[in-house]
C-alpha cells in the first residue's frame, strides 16, 4: 500500500514541475521571438547600411580638372576615415601643420611638401 503522504507530495511537485515547465515554454518562445526581431532588424539594418554606402559612393566628388590642370582630390570624408586614406602631399600637410608651434605661413607648408614656394616681388612700374 503506498502512503498517502508521499503520494500527496509527489503530486505537489509533479503540479510545481508542471507550472515551472509552462512558464520556461513561455520564456523561451518569449526569448525565440525576441531573437527573431534581432535577425529583421539586423537584416534591415545591414541593407541601410549597404544603401548608405551606394549613396555616399555616389556622392563622392569624382577626379577632374582645374584650369586644364589635373587635380588631386581629397577622399570623400566618412566618419570613420583616417589620414591614411589622404594622399601623401595632404598628409605631409598635415603633419608640418600638427608640428608648428603657431600659425603655420604657406612658405613652411610649401617647403615641407617640396613645391616651389619663392615669390618675386613685383616691382613698381614695371610691366609683366
Amino acid at each position: 500500500m503506498l502512503d498517502p503522504e508521499l503520494l500527496e507530495r509527489i503530486t505537489a511537485r509533479r503540479a510545481e514541475l508542471d507550472e515551472l515547465e509552462e512558464q520556461l515554454a513561455k520564456q523561451l518562445a518569449e526569448v525565440r521571438g525576441e531573437r527573431d526581431e534581432l535577425a529583421i532588424a539586423e537584416r534591415v539594418l545591414d541593407r541601410v547600411s549597404e544603401q548608405l554606402a551606394e549613396e555616399r559612393a555616389s556622392a563622392a566628388p569624382a577626379p577632374g580638372q582645374v584650369g586644364g590642370q589635373a587635380v588631386m582630390l581629397i577622399p570623400y570624408r566618412t566618419p570613420d576615415a583616417e589620414e591614411t586614406v589622404l594622399p601623401p602631399d595632404y598628409q605631409r600637410i598635415l603633419a608640418a601643420v600638427r608640428q608648428a608651434a603657431g600659425p603655420v605661413m604657406a612658405r613652411q607648408v610649401g617647403e615641407v611638401v617640396g613645391v616651389d614656394v619663392s615669390v618675386r616681388a613685383l616691382q613698381a612700374g614695371t610691366a609683366t
